[in-house]
């Protein structure tokens, strides 16, 4: 059941305080504050996400809440972007407002055959709290929308509503990512995007939010460049936000790497040799210690590459929303050998990303008294985890 192959080496790190770690990780690191809660006209950001276009513009998506951190009430998709790797930055975008609405769980994918970048993302009433579209009360239910664009991200199609072929119309809460897509590079399957993504179901052995459900991730994907997007495989039960890489056998198969809520603060992992249409069950990530919440998962480079195998992965690494973390595999992702703090405080959300000149950046959810206070992009190399 995979479980040898699951079984994950935590590197060692050295015994500092919270604060000296903080304080090395800002002294010698390139750090910018890329959106800052109150201003911009939001009272704060959430929900990063990182993506690198064919022509190497750099584009950081977030959500802009106007009434706080909750995950409803008026919440907007926005975007900013770089055409000198981060550096310097556009006005911000906003790319859509649906009123008082929620918009977001922006979670983009670069098809490489095309150029072309679809975002999937997610809305529902503002009015409609993530308990009640659960409990199933809401007045609406979550749905999923695609956006397009076809110039790198300087312009944008309108939404367009693909939850009838991309959600069981039984479940209840659905999320896209939060994070990016792939496209798969290898095997018969060459060629799919391929999106992850979480929702609720019917279980009556189920305790989320005090009824019978239970949460699972999933994929959606598309083999016809974005025209159309349909539902892969699930997997269940206690499986949430995830992300997902490409392994590195040539065949195209996938490795899931997800929230869980099995109780042990430790990610959870899912392999499928199908291109997502099935998945293994899932199994505990032993080493990556989590205190449930997003992260990010990202191929930076293949064995035929310089660089050779080499899988990055962020998240707080702690049992609290605290100490963010990025980790080097040189194995797909099986095991962990290097490590680097980038802030020891308040931390939660996290996307990454690779330049065309090699370098790491990770755009994450940080603050001194709380992890929403902004959201900051740090500069990485490889030579960072040696």
């Amino acid at each position: 059941m995979l479980i040898s192959f699951l079984i994950i080496f935590l590197g060692f790190f050295p015994f500092l305080t919270a604060e000296q770690l903080s304080l090395s990780a800002t002294q010698d690191r390139d750090e910018t504050a890329l959106y800052v809660s109150g201003e911009g006209g939001y009272h704060t950001y959430r929900i990063p996400s990182l993506l690198v276009a064919q022509d190497g513009s750099l584009l950081a998506f977030v959500e802009g809440r106007k009434s706080g951190s909750g995950d409803t009430g008026d919440i907007d998709l926005l975007l900013k972007r770089s055409e000198d790797g981060g550096h310097t930055w556009s006005e911000q975008m906003v790319l859509w407002d649906d009123g008082e609405n929620v918009c977001g769980n922006p979670t983009p994918v670069l098809d490489e055959n095309t150029g072309e970048i679809h975002l999937l993302l997610t809305w529902n009433r503002g009015d409609d709290h993530e308990g009640d579209i659960i409990l199933k009360r809401s007045q609406d239910t979550r749905r999923v929308f695609v956006m397009k664009s076809t110039d790198h991200g300087q312009t944008w199609t309108e939404p367009k509503d693909i939850t009838h072929s991309t959600k069981n119309p039984e479940w209840g809460w659905y999320a896209t990512g939060p994070g990016i897509g792939i496209q798969i590079q290898h095997g018969p399957d060459k060629g799919r995007l391929v999106i992850p993504s979480d929702h609720s179901y019917d279980d009556p052995n189920g305790d989320v939010r005090g009824g019978p459900f239970e949460y699972g991730s999933h994929v959606i994907y598309s083999d016809d460049q974005g025209e159309t997007w349909n539902l892969g495989g699930t997997i269940r039960p206690k499986m949430n936000e995830c992300q997902v890489v490409e392994m590195a056998d040539g065949k195209g198969s996938l490795l899931m790497n997800m929230r869980s809520y099995f109780g042990k603060n430790r990610r959870a992992l899912s392999v499928s040799r199908d291109g997502g249409i099935s998945w293994s069950d899932p199994v505990e990530a032993v080493t990556l210690v989590e205190p449930v919440c997003q992260a990010a998962f990202l191929r930076y480079s293949w064995p035929k590459d310089p660089e050779g195998d080499v899988v990055l992965f962020s998240n707080p690494a702690s049992t609290k929303r605290e100490n963010i973390t990025v980790k080097l595999s040189r194995d797909s992702g099986k095991t962990w050998v290097g490590s680097k703090t980038l802030h020891a405080g308040p931390a939660a959300y996290s996307a990454l990303a690779r330049l065309p000149n090699g370098q790491i950046l990770c755009l994450y959810e940080k603050g001194d008294q709380h992890p929403y206070e902004k959201i900051s992009l740090a500069r990485l190399s490889l030579d960072d985890f040696q």
